[in-house]
C-alpha cells in the first residue's frame, strides 16, 4: 500500500443519508431536508415547499418510519453502520485519512470537511458513493462540498465509476459468491428517477428519451445519463458472470408521485415474472454500494412478498458491496487514481 499522507490528502466518502432514528419525528425531519433539495425535487422553491409540506410530510413519514423500524439494528441505521465500516477499512487500505459524511443527516458534509482539516488535510478527494450519475445524488453532493470547503483546501472528485473494472469485478464476485444453487433469472433493480431528470441533464437537449434505443448509440449525453449508465453497469456485470441475454434484466424501483419515472417498474416486473416461467429469482441492486432501506426493506421484504404472492418459489436478495475485501481494494485503487488518468473501463 502506498501512503498518501505526505501530500496531506484525505478522502471524504459521501452517501445519501439516514434519519437519526426510526421515529416518525426523525424520519419527518430527514425527509424534509431530502425532499427540499432542488436537485431532488426540481421545482421552484414555493411549489416545492407546498408539495413537501402539504402533500408528503403529513403522510409519508409514518410509513417510512415503519419501514426503517423493520431494518434498524442495535448499532443503528444499516446505511450508516455499513458505510462507516467501508470508510474504516478504506482508511486502512489507503493509509490516509478517510471520513464519512452524509448529504442529509449526520455526520454532515461540513462536519466531515472540518474533521479532515483537523488532521492536516489540504486536498480532499471527494468520493460520492454513487456508481451512476444523477444530479439528485452526485451533483448535490459535490455542490455541498464546494459550499463548505475552506479557501485553504482544494478538492478532486471521483467521477461516476459505473463502468470501471473495479466496480464490475466487485459486483461480479459478490453475486457469484452469494448466488443460490437454484435460480432462473437475475434481476438488476436500480433506484428510479423521474424521466425529466434525464432530459434536463441531457446537454444536447435532443437525445435522452427523444429517440428509440437512445441509450445504445453514442452520444455526449451519456456522460450525464443515469439510464444509459445503468444499462452499461448491468451489461458489464452480466458479461463478467458470463450470463446469456435472457438470464438477466433491468428494472427501476422507489418511484414517488404521479410523474413518469424510468420504466419498467420493479414492483410490476416482480409481479409478472412468475407468469413468464421464472420461479426462482435472484435480485441485485447495483445503484447502491451499501445496503440500505431500498435494498433491505423495499426489495428484500416488499419485493420478496410481491414475487412469492405472484407464484414465485424462491427469492434471493444479493447483498451490496458493503465493506467486502474485493470492493475495499477496488475502491482504494479508484481513489489512488483520482486526477491521474481516466477510469479504466471494461467496455
Amino acid at each position: 500500500m502506498q501512503s498518501t499522507q505526505n501530500n496531506k490528502t484525505g478522502y471524504l466518502l459521501i452517501n445519501l443519508g439516514t434519519p437519526d432514528s426510526p421515529s416518525v419525528k426523525d424520519v419527518r425531519r430527514y425527509l424534509g431536508k431530502f425532499l427540499m433539495d432542488p436537485y431532488v425535487l426540481d421545482t421552484p422553491w414555493l411549489l416545492r415547499r407546498l408539495i413537501v409540506s402539504g402533500f408528503i410530510l403529513p403522510f409519508r413519514p409514518r410509513n417510512s418510519a415503519e419501514a426503517y423500524e423493520k431494518i434498524w439494528s442495535d448499532e443503528g441505521s444499516p446505511l450508516l453502520v455499513k458505510s462507516q465500516a467501508l470508510a474504516d477499512r478504506l482508511q486502512e487500505e489507503l493509509q490516509a485519512p478517510v471520513v464519512l459524511s452524509m448529504r442529509y443527516g449526520k455526520p454532515g458534509i461540513e462536519q466531515g470537511i472540518a474533521k479532515l482539516q483537523s488532521q492536516g488535510v489540504q486536498q480532499i478527494c471527494v468520493i460520492p458513493l454513487y456508481p451512476q450519475f444523477a444530479e439528485s445524488t452526485v451533483t448535490t453532493s459535490v455542490k455541498a462540498v464546494e459550499k463548505g470547503l475552506p479557501e485553504s483546501m482544494s478538492s478532486l472528485v471521483l467521477p461516476p465509476f459505473y463502468q470501471s473494472a473495479e466496480h464490475t469485478r466487485a459486483w461480479g464476485e459478490i453475486i457469484r459468491e452469494n448466488l443460490p444453487e437454484q435460480w432462473d433469472h437475475l434481476l438488476f433493480s436500480y433506484h428510479g428517477l423521474p424521466e425529466r431528470h434525464l432530459t434536463k441533464a441531457d446537454p444536447t437537449g435532443q437525445h435522452c428519451l427523444k429517440r428509440d434505443n437512445c441509450c445504445d448509440g453514442p452520444s455526449p449525453a451519456h456522460a450525464t445519463c443515469y439510464r444509459h449508465q445503468v444499462y452499461v453497469t448491468s451489461r458489464e456485470i452480466a458479461a463478467y458472470l458470463e450470463l446469456e441475454p435472457g438470464q438477466f434484466s433491468v428494472s427501476f424501483q422507489s418511484r414517488l408521485g404521479r410523474l413518469p419515472w424510468l420504466t419498467p417498474y420493479t414492483d410490476q416486473v416482480l409481479a409478472e415474472l412468475p407468469s413468464k416461467g421464472i420461479r426462482h429469482l435472484a435480485v441485485a441492486c447495483p445503484a447502491f454500494v451499501v445496503d440500505n432501506l431500498e435494498t433491505l426493506e423495499e426489495m428484500g421484504m416488499q419485493g420478496r412478498e410481491t414475487f412469492l404472492q405472484a407464484g414465485g418459489k424462491s427469492f434471493c436478495l444479493l447483498p451490496c458491496l458493503n465493506d467486502s475485501e474485493v470492493w475495499v481494494q477496488g475502491l482504494a485503487r479508484l481513489c489512488r487514481n483520482i486526477g491521474k488518468k481516466p477510469l479504466p473501463s471494461t467496455i
